[in-house]
């Protein structure tokens, strides 16, 4: 009875992780492809850094014409 009880936290454990895991993903892809680089390859460092990729895609500077870069001008010539 223990050994099922403790695969049973195991897994809800490895449930939260794996959305953890495709949580980072998606937002490294988000933030890629935003970015002018493509989602390809935020997904890629997403889903092989985990939140660690989230945290190299904020690093990482944008191309001039990504719409990153095009929103932020937006915003300045609106204010």
């Amino acid at each position: 009875m223990t050994a099922s009880l403790l695969l049973a936290a195991i897994g809800s454990k490895a449930f939260w992780l794996v959305y953890i895991w495709l949580g980072s993903g998606w937002a490294a892809s988000e933030l890629s492809n935003r970015k002018g680089y493509g989602e390809k390859w935020g997904l890629g460092s997403g889903l092989i850094l985990s939140a660690l990729g989230v945290v190299i895609w904020l690093i990482v500077p944008p191309k001039p014409d990504s719409p990153w870069v095009q929103k932020r001008r937006r915003n300045a010539a609106n204010s």
